[in-house]
């Protein structure tokens, strides 16, 4: 086995202790590819290497003291309690910042089996923040252009056939499907950059470089050193998130943070995140790939192939409808959905979440029960049924988490199954009133402004399910008033 090279004599000396201006123990030393970082105390010190790469270049002083600044300025935009300044070693530029417990980064959480959806909607919430703030790339960029996108995704396969010349027959098939879905899909990249889309992300979004501070979420490490790699479309940021999951074999909790951002994002609409997403799951599968490969982990990267031939595969499409009166439990059975989903593909809209969105308020807004009106219902599920048919027509199954009293509302549903001959069915829920009026009083933080006297409505309003409907029910039971 070859021995690692010796640091050169900067960073040898950087293991004493004693050059730290603060309490050190002991000092480690971690090198990557393109830096050194030492864990010196309660800090850690990145230092970049000289180095002049295809995707990066640190070859100048000037260059690596630009990128010191531009990593503590980027990175701040989410971590501001990590990155805490640009020093110099002996006229080295370097980023300080302050540790953290590696044990909590979530790839290690992940790992324990303890990444929870809480965790997971928290994220949520921050990217789409983050994402809101960030800048949007110019129009006469080339960020995020329909040639930008294809051409990082061609030039994976040109190297990885000659990485890994026994998979050909298999990157043949993945190449042939990348090339097949950008074609259909060309004009929804020009339209999503069009849109705003393309924003100044953080470009590594996996697991590994999510961290839990104080039990919350925080990203770190993004991508500094090339501006191709972290101008991107906002769902191909999502993505990497998504296949990480998928990679730690939680399928589950990669529908639900993918709910999750859709519902704070409100990126179901024209020209939806979901009609590019899988063309960029199986874009950073591939450039997973492509980097175990260049290591020499020839089974790790034959790992990702598979992925990538699974995200490729569109899953049985499915259309469902929930039952219920507010506090029935509709959420909850929906939700739970959604964490048994092994192909990580069902898509949920929630009436409570929609119909906020339809007045311009977020989900977490309160809205004074002002948009309950019987017009604003017809306005809501006319809008549940578009982005249901928008959702399926890119491949992906489908929810509706609503209440559903009225037959007319559920027909529609019905029909839009029947016309696109695919299945249906309703996920009723079920509960004495006495317990619903006391699960409405005891809700927070939850989109729903359902209260005891919305409750009385709905009772007034209820069509209970037909001899038909009720064929078409799961479990549970289907809705009791009495």
């Amino acid at each position: 086995m070859r021995s690692p090279p010796t640091p050169p004599p900067l960073i040898r000396s950087l293991l004493d202790p004693g050059r730290y201006p603060h309490p050190v123990g002991c000092v480690e030393l971690v090198e990557t590819h393109i830096s050194w970082v030492l864990l010196a105390g309660d800090f850690a010190y990145k230092l970049k290497k000289p180095v002049t790469l295809p995707f990066v270049d640190f070859g100048t002083l000037e260059r690596r003291r630009a990128d010191c600044a531009a990593e503590l300025r980027l990175n701040r935009r989410y971590a501001p309690g990590l990155y805490l300044d640009a020093v110099d070693f002996d006229g080295e530029p370097a980023v300080k910042m302050r540790r953290f417990d590696e044990a909590r980064r979530l790839d290690r959480v992940c790992a324990r089996g303890e990444l929870t959806p809480a965790h997971l909607s928290g994220l949520a919430r921050t990217i789409v923040a983050f994402h809101s703030a960030a800048a949007i790339a110019p129009p006469s960029s080339r960020f995020g252009t329909p040639e930008q996108v294809l051409a990082p995704a061609r030039e994976n396969f040109d190297e990885l056939d000659k990485l890994l010349p026994g998979e050909s027959p298999r990157l043949t098939l993945l190449r042939a499907w990348t090339e097949a879905e950008f074609a259909r899909r060309r004009d929804v990249f020009a339209a999503r950059k069009a849109g705003g889309f393309v924003r100044e992300c953080h470009g590594d979004l996996h697991l590994g470089n999510l961290v839990l501070l104080d039990d919350r979420v925080t990203p770190f490490d993004c991508i500094e050193f090339n501006e191709d790699f972290r101008w991107i479309d906002v769902a191909s940021e999502i993505a990497f998130t998504y296949i990480d999951l998928l990679d730690h074999g939680q399928p589950g909790l990669a529908c639900w943070l993918l709910n999750e951002w859709l519902a704070r994002s409100g990126d179901h609409g024209g020209h939806s995140a979901l009609a590019v997403l899988r063309f960029y799951a199986v874009y950073r599968a591939m450039v997973r790939a492509k980097v175990a490969a260049l290591r020499g982990r020839a089974a790790e990267a034959a790992g990702y192939l598979a992925l990538a031939e699974r995200l490729g595969v569109s899953p049985r499409l499915t259309l469902t409808i929930t039952f219920g009166l507010s506090g029935s439990g509709k959420t909850t059975a929906s939700s739970a959905r959604l964490l048994a989903d092994a192909s990580a593909a069902t898509v949920r809209f929630r009436s409570d979440v929609e119909r906020k969105r339809l007045f311009g308020l977020d989900a977490d807004a309160d809205s004074g029960g002002t948009i309950y009106a019987v017009d604003a219902s017809v306005r809501t599920y006319a809008r549940l049924a578009e982005l249901a048919r928008a959702t399926l027509a890119d491949g992906w199954p489908v929810i509706v988490d609503a209440a559903f009293l009225k037959r007319a509302e559920r027909r529609t549903f019905a029909a839009l199954a029947d016309e696109l001959d695919i299945p249906f069915d309703i996920l009723a829920c079920a509960a004495p009133v006495d317990a619903l009026r006391g699960r409405l009083e005891a809700r927070r933080d939850d989109a729903s402004e359902a209260t005891a006297a919305v409750l009385a409505q709905q009772l007034e309003w209820l069509e209970p399910l037909d001899d038909a409907e009720r064929a078409r029910v799961t479990a549970p039971d289907p809705i009791r008033v009495d």
